[in-house]
C-alpha cells in the first residue's frame, strides 16, 4: 500500500453529475499507481478475482454490493467460469473515470484484504 492509497481509503464517494469533468490521463495514471491489482482497460478500472468456488464468489459480490450501496457508487460485477469475478469501475454519469472510481477501488481492496476465503 502506497501513500495516496491510504488517503483514498479514508475518503468517501461524492455525488457526481453530468457535466463533471472526467479525470485527465495524468491524474488517472497517478491514482492507478496507488492501487494494487487494478488495471486500466477500455477507459475503466478493472480487477479480476478468482476464488475457491461459486459460493465464495457470491459472498464477495454481496459484500461489494453492500459497500457500493453505502458509497452510492456502483461497479459492474461479472461472475464467470464458476469461480471468477471481474470488477469494473467507471462513472457512468460522466462517461469516464472520476475520483469516486479510485476511492471505491481502494475500499474494495480493503474489503478483499479482510475477506475469506483465500483465492484458489
Amino acid at each position: 500500500m502506497r501513500g495516496q492509497d491510504i488517503e483514498l481509503r479514508t475518503r468517501h464517494c461524492v455525488p457526481c453529475e453530468k457535466g463533471t469533468p472526467q479525470l485527465r490521463s495524468q491524474e488517472v495514471r497517478a491514482l492507478l499507481t496507488d492501487l494494487d491489482h487494478w488495471s486500466l482497460f477500455d477507459g475503466r478500472l478493472v480487477r479480476e478475482l478468482r476464488r475457491r468456488n461459486f459460493r465464495d464468489v457470491l459472498d464477495i459480490v454481496n459484500q461489494i454490493g453492500e459497500l457500493a450501496e453505502k458509497e452510492g457508487h456502483h461497479p459492474d460485477l461479472r461472475i464467470h467460469s464458476w469461480n471468477r469475478l471481474t470488477i469494473e469501475l467507471t462513472t457512468h454519469a460522466i462517461g469516464g473515470l472520476s475520483e469516486n472510481d479510485f476511492i471505491l477501488a481502494a475500499h474494495i481492496d480493503r474489503l478483499l484484504e479482510h475477506s475469506n476465503p483465500a483465492p484458489a
